[in-house]
């Protein structure tokens, strides 16, 4: 005989919905990509649990690590958090400045592994270069579409100097790096009709100053030059270097408590420089012994 539950009371699934919520603590919908912060400058002195008590104030936390050496399990001076939703993620950078243990710190929405590689992709800025926009595209277009992440400073839509004529690309500064780095997560927006990809942008010097700082790697292209070259001119996006490797904050997937750091060079990269090497030191041939 069914036993059927009482009226009002819970269905035979409802524990089993309950758990699985409570697992996994956040909206399905949203990846945990979106709904993580890399917490920076962080005191040698913060731990796992007072790191949450500051951050949980502005919503459920559903992982917090600071990051620690292997060896000596110090802290490496940086964490992540990750809560249910990404307005929680919102509320918390509104409330900066942040500070843990007596310090400020330097919360930013972590950047996934596959973009942690590519040149300046930890560099904080205001502005972003906006590529194949369309002859029809004005100023106002990109307000009205771009006004909605954040309060916009200008907007200059590229302009060949002797004709005139639009060069297919526009830079538009906020008056926060947040706003940036929100944009930037999207790479593909739709803009007056027409699909535009959208990136970082950074003078030359920056570029070149942080490749130095990283060590190996570098970056070519990809944005270079705040001054209307847009990695190298002709609306192009550029080729860009690497920063390379593995590390960085904001690698994909679950939140682990110590990494290798390791800023190497892809093996791709790596590849590209045996064989260049390799052509260098090869000798000339005159091309009369040629076969």
């Amino acid at each position: 005989m069914e036993v059927k539950p009482p009226p009002g009371g819970p269905q035979p699934d409802s524990g089993r919905r309950r758990r699985r919520q409570g697992e996994e603590g956040h909206d399905p919908k949203e990846p945990e990509q979106l709904r993580k912060l890399f917490i920076g400058d962080l005191s040698f002195e913060t731990t796992d649990d007072s790191l949450r008590e500051y951050f949980e104030k502005w919503g459920t936390l559903t992982d917090c690590v600071v990051m620690r050496d292997a060896q000596t399990k110090r802290s490496r001076g940086f964490g992540f958090v990750a809560y249910s939703c990404v307005t929680e993620v919102d509320a918390a950078m509104c409330a900066r400045p942040c500070k843990v243990d007596g310090r400020v710190v330097e919360p930013k929405r972590a950047v996934s592994r596959e973009d942690s590689v590519k040149p300046g992709a930890h560099l904080t800025v205001k502005k972003i270069f906006v590529g194949s926009i369309k002859e029809d595209t004005e100023e106002y277009n990109l307000r009205d579409y771009f006004e909605k992440y954040g309060k916009i400073e200008t907007i200059e839509v590229m302009e060949d100097r002797q004709s005139g004529k639009k060069r297919g690309f526009a830079s538009v500064t906020f008056d926060d790096h947040d706003t940036v780095d929100k944009t930037v997560v999207q790479k593909y927006h739709t803009i007056n009709g027409h699909n535009c990809e959208v990136k970082k942008a950074f003078a030359k010097q920056v570029m070149q100053s942080a490749g130095s700082q990283r060590g190996r790697g570098g970056g070519s292209g990809n944005f270079m030059g705040c001054g209307g070259n847009f990695g190298g001119g002709g609306g192009n996006f550029g080729r860009g270097g690497n920063f390379g490797g593995r590390g960085g904050y904001g690698r994909g997937g679950r939140i682990t408590r110590s990494g290798d750091g390791d800023h190497g060079e892809t093996p791709s990269l790596l590849k590209i420089k045996k064989i260049s090497q390799a052509w260098w030191r090869a000798p000339v041939v005159p091309a009369t012994q040629r076969g």
